[in-house]
């Protein structure tokens, strides 16, 4: 009887452990920082696996990204205007990762590669049906992959949900590319619908703005405030419909990067009415800061009018733009140039979730859950 029970027992710890190999076995490693560093962060100064997300909605607009082999870093654009950037590890030798335009053509959240002994490839988003994918993975510092471009862990969930298919990427490299798309900026280098390079000129010695509507006549509308560059940039539908000179009143009043949002209840005027001159009388919006990344403190705070009035920009463009602007328009204000080049200098981020006030700065929610992470 003794013999029975003692063998019934060890048929039950084998059919255990059993149980809990294959569990160990599918476990799925997390890669790189849980959580977003401050969106100020120079980029040189992002250590492997670090990354940054100011925020995102998929009712700002369209969404794409440039991954730079050369930087190592993958940049995020929406609605024109950077949202993320992330440290990356793309092919090394003999697998290097391909450069060109593509488009995503599945995702995968639970991804295992049938190339690769079942290794876990998180949040996979394929760009290549023979293999190429956008995935969480290792970030050593180097390129090290056997070909896709590896993410870290929080930062490819944060990507995967708020992409779609279809969504554009660029991989480029030095020497194969233009410098905008090798070192690109707050501001996209590419026509996120289709991937190609955008080439907006700058304004005219002694134009103090440019309006063409035309660009785009319907969706989203979002803004950047360059501080240093004393301009003021409107994008729609993922294209920059304007651009305007600015002053500020008070240049030290607000450093950094912020971001803002319109609030809810705001009705914009009719165009006339303010092209007619009446614009002394017509509502302005209420600005509400987004908390990215660093200033999460920020977050849900009125823009004070003291901010606001301190940006004076032509009455001719405030005019073609004030119609446009309705709750969710985003603002991001910034120090950096917007120019692409951005080593080592201040990343400044944009996102549209919250509200705020007329022309300064904005702020993003912060995005950590990590009962999501593995």
């Amino acid at each position: 009887m003794r013999q029975r029970i003692t063998r019934h027992r060890g048929l039950m710890a084998l059919l255990l452990l059993l149980a809990w190999l294959p569990t160990v076995a599918l476990a799925v490693p997390f890669w790189g920082d849980r959580y977003s560093s401050p969106v100020d962060t120079p980029l040189d100064q992002l250590a492997p696996g670090a990354w940054i997300w100011g925020g995102d909605d998929r009712r700002a607009g369209p969404m794409a990204v440039v991954v730079s082999l050369t930087e190592q870093r993958a940049y995020v654009y929406r609605n024109g205007i950077l949202v993320g950037v992330t440290t990356i590890s793309s092919g090394r030798e003999g697998y290097e990762t391909p450069t060109g335009v593509f488009s995503v053509l599945q995702k995968d959240a639970d991804h295992r590669s049938n190339l690769y002994g079942n290794a876990p490839m998180p949040y996979q988003q394929r760009l290549t049906w023979d293999g190429i994918a956008l995935h969480a993975g290792g970030l050593p510092g180097y390129p090290e992959s056997h070909g896709c471009v590896h993410l870290p862990s929080e930062f490819a969930r944060l990507l995967f949900e708020a992409s779609t298919l279809g969504m554009t990427v660029v991989v480029a490299e030095e020497g194969q590319a233009p410098v905008s798309r090798v070192h690109p900026g707050p501001l996209s280098p590419i026509d996120l619908h289709t991937g190609d390079d955008v080439d907006v000129p700058r304004l005219a010695d002694g134009s103090h703005w440019r309006w063409t509507p035309s660009a785009a006549d319907s969706g989203p509308i979002s803004m950047v405030l360059s501080r240093s560059d004393r301009l003021l940039v409107v994008y729609r539908d993922g294209k920059e419909i304007g651009r305007t000179r600015l002053e500020l009143k008070q240049p030290g009043a607000m450093t950094g990067t912020r971001a803002y949002i319109v609030a809810a209840g705001f009705r914009p005027p009719a165009e006339d009415t303010v092209v007619n001159g009446y614009e002394d009388t017509i509502e302005m919006p209420s600005w509400i800061a987004i908390g990215v990344p660093g200033a999460e403190h920020t977050a849900g705070e009125r823009l004070p009018d003291t901010l606001v009035n301190q940006v004076v920009i032509p009455d001719a463009f405030k005019a073609r733009v004030l119609p446009l602007l309705a709750p969710g328009t985003v603002l991001v204000a910034t120090d950096a140039h917007l120019n692409g080049g951005n080593g080592g200098e201040p990343l400044r981020i944009i996102d549209s979730v919250g509200p705020r006030t007329w022309l300064d700065d904005i702020v993003t929610e912060i995005h950590r859950d990590p009962a999501s992470t593995p």
